[in-house]
């Protein structure tokens, strides 16, 4: 193995983003010792890493981000050079079901991990602490409203944004008051491959592939902006490298989109790719009633210019594109769709539960 240049610690890296970004990682910097600490809560899953999980510069740490000793002793034995904290929980319908888990882990654990990092990090120079933070601190938007920027106000409507909101917060507050070496980045609805399948995205397409009723929220008419997961962890690399500490970026995807469309969209592609009729398919689409009330937020939108100003980072992917790279990965890893429904009971419990008897899974 070449000599280690960097140590780097990924926090949730076998979920959705966290994955991706080891992996990219792990491929793109062959000197980096890159060490994934995971609770393998419901949404994390090895063998969305199973590709990398033999190479030499990969450690894989079983372990929750609220345990201060695990953290510590990790510190004490790696000496990182960047954290990277994308472990979260990030699903608001379970959070207005159990708000306090959020707290747990989005606030507790970061605060854990702030500590920590204060307490070995006594020489800051080149050290990182990337924080990963999500559009819905900023609260909602209108149709006509300008997009969410680094200046606007924090309005969270949700636990869930109520939680990460707390998390910037502190990151921020360790950056002014210890001089933690912070760098925060607002994103917004991350779509691609290896999402668990409650999500929007990937629950459609399981639905798809499984002929079963697809479950929207009122008339589907929310808007989300969508970014490709690759140009998540593209800016996520490019700020762990260059971006200015104690800033927060927000990146958007420039594909802000109803609910509804968005999943018409995906119809049209899956049966463009396995020559089904789409008018068929349609028909699978149910409104429900919206259980979130108030605090299911109408818009979400990001502006990007700050980021592109100073590193030069856009949006590689269109919603189209997206889309259509995502259906193709779902249906060429059935599989893995598979394995996930039937590892435990955590998805079918939350679909029957959550859903009504409407959507409980064929046997």
């Amino acid at each position: 193995m070449e000599q280690i240049d960097k140590t780097v610690l990924i926090t949730g890296g076998c979920g959705f983003i966290g994955s991706h970004l080891v992996r990219l990682f792990v491929t793109k910097y062959p000197t980096y010792k890159v060490v994934n600490l995971d609770a393998m809560t419901y949404a994390g899953n090895q063998d969305n890493l199973k590709d990398i999980e033999n190479e030499e510069n990969y450690v894989y740490a079983h372990g929750s981000i609220c345990d201060k000793y695990l953290v510590d002793k990790l510190f004490a034995m790696y000496d990182f050079d960047y954290v990277i904290h994308m472990a979260a929980e990030s699903h608001v319908d379970r959070s207005m079901s159990n708000p306090n888990v959020f707290v747990e882990t989005n606030v507790m654990g970061t605060l854990n991990l702030l500590n920590v990092a204060k307490h070995h990090w006594t020489d800051k120079s080149d050290r990182k602490f990337f924080n990963m933070i999500t559009d819905e601190i900023f609260g909602s938007l209108s149709v006509d409203d300008k997009p969410f920027d680094e200046n606007t106000p924090i309005d969270p409507h949700s636990p869930y944004s109520t939680s990460k909101a707390a998390q910037y917060l502190f990151g921020k507050t360790y950056y002014e008051a210890y001089d933690l070496p912070i760098i925060s980045l607002c994103c917004g609805n991350a779509i691609g491959g290896y999402q668990y399948l409650e999500k929007l995205v990937p629950l459609t397409i399981d639905r798809l592939v499984n002929k079963q009723e697809i479950p929207i929220y009122g008339k589907g008419k929310q808007m989300r902006d969508w970014t490709n997961v690759h140009d998540i962890c593209n800016a996520i690399d490019m700020l762990v490298h260059d971006g200015c500490v104690g800033e927060l970026y927000c990146i958007g995807g420039d594909a802000c989109v109803s609910n509804i469309d968005l999943v018409k969209l995906i119809i049209k592609e899956y049966c463009t790719l396995t020559n089904n009729k789409q008018s068929e398919y349609e028909k699978l689409i149910k409104f429900i009633p919206d259980p979130r009330g108030k605090s299911h937020d109408f818009r979400y939108d990001l502006n990007h210019d700050k980021i592109t100003n100073e590193l030069g980072w856009t949006p590689k992917y269109t919603v189209e594109e997206s889309v259509h790279e995502t259906v193709e990965w779902y249906l060429e890893n059935t599989e893995w769709c598979e394995a996930l429904k039937n590892r435990d009971n955590s998805y079918k419990t939350w679909v029957t539960y959550h859903y009504g008897d409407n959507f409980k899974e064929k046997k």
